[in-house]
């Protein structure tokens, strides 16, 4: 199919090797060659069990970053795909496999934009960047937290960053993340005692104990959200109790909960109040915390400002800037004070059995990078 354009031939190269987190499967050298042909100094950097590029062009401001990455979550059962999902297929105008709307897509139209762009703007003011990681998708601790760490160290800043995670929902381009929630998930065990169903009076039950004070959990309202954030929520994840015998009482009882909270809320005031409800209610408890992320926000300006022009250029629509949904390696980045947006394709198909993105919608991606580096650099 040489009629592909080179945004879709890269994409598929991409999806057909098998980069299961956090496995690279030479993505990164694929793209590093391109953009070494494009005098980007490349950096390849290897922590623990994670390849990261770091590739940067110019040495002066402003500073723009792609960032992205390359590893995908497992297929799942590969019989129940129409195609492979490894293989790159292109049928009626969707190009399918694993990866391909989540991020591999974004990837390559990040690539031949920039490709694009340099060959119209070879003076082009500012500094350009890649940061690649293949680990977003696993535990996300050798990857783009440790790139922005060395960077850090060396006193290398990013301004603005385009994180190509796909944000859009209908079409493409119809809503651009400019901030995302922050993350933060509890670890609670109850502690009872055990004992015989028949003799309750020498037992203490940790789940007759924990029902009240899960409830006030649920039924707290944390915050109010703001103009940007929707209010705070807590939901309850995981829930284990019992030994598997119909006789006994458990000792203890296992819950797991997250919450994604608004800036208008902080991690340690979150906690506090989750210790203090626990303490109104004399528990026995042991409780531990995982912090996922903070909340970051990017507020109108050159970056959003640039980005909903190309949308518009592009596309024809008005875009809708929103802090919903999961988080990303953006809340790495945007701990620097770099502003940080995310904008990719249509996300219906992601982590799902016969993910896809649409040919077309890949060739105007690349139009709307392309235009944005116009808008910030040329």
């Amino acid at each position: 199919m040489s009629n592909l354009s080179e945004t879709v031939k890269l994409a598929q190269a991409l999806i057909q090797r098998p980069s299961v987190t956090p496995e690279d499967a030479g993505c990164q050298t694929l793209i590093n060659e391109r953009l070494a042909k494009l005098d980007f100094n490349v950096e390849e950097l290897f922590f623990v069990d994670t390849l990261n590029t770091w590739a940067r062009k110019g040495n002066h401001g402003p500073h723009f970053c792609f960032a992205g990455h390359t590893d995908v979550v497992p297929t799942g059962d590969v019989n129940a795909w129409h195609y492979p999902p490894f293989a790159g297929t292109i049928a009626d105008g969707m190009l399918h496999g694993r990866g391909a709307a989540d991020m591999k897509g974004a990837l390559a139209a990040m690539v031949v934009a920039t490709e694009r762009f340099v060959q119209k703007h070879p003076n082009h003011h500012g500094s350009i960047s890649f940061l690649i990681t293949s680990d977003e998708e696993g535990p996300f601790v050798n990857g783009t937290t440790k790139v922005v760490d060395l960077l850090e160290t060396r006193n290398e800043k990013i301004d603005m960053c385009l994180v190509g995670e796909p944000s859009s929902r209908a079409q493409l381009g119809d809503v651009v993340k400019n901030g995302r929630r922050g993350s933060l998930t509890g670890h609670l065990t109850i502690i009872g005692k055990q004992g015989h169903v028949a003799y309750p009076h020498l037992a203490k039950n940790p789940i007759h104990i924990a029902a009240p004070v899960l409830h006030e959990l649920a039924s707290t309202v944390w915050d109010q959200g703001n103009d940007y954030f929707p209010a705070t929520s807590f939901q309850i994840s995981n829930i284990h109790g019992g030994t598997g015998a119909g006789n006994v009482i458990p000792g203890t009882l296992d819950v797991q909960f997250n919450f994604r909270f608004s800036t208008e809320s902080s991690a340690d005031s979150l906690q506090q109040r989750v210790i203090d409800i626990l303490n109104s209610f004399g528990l026995q408890y042991k409780l531990h915390w995982t912090l996922n992320g903070l909340p970051f926000l990017t507020e109108p300006g050159e970056l959003l400002d640039a980005t909903l022009k190309a949308i518009k250029a592009v596309t024809g629509i008005d875009s809708s800037p929103e802090t919903s949904g999961g988080t990303s390696d953006g809340r790495f980045i945007a701990q620097t004070g770099c502003k940080v947006i995310e904008l990719g394709p249509i996300n219906a198909t992601i982590h799902q059995v016969d993910e896809c993105v649409s040919i077309a919608d890949l060739d105007a991606l690349t139009d709307i990078y392309e235009h944005i580096l116009t808008e910030l650099l040329a």
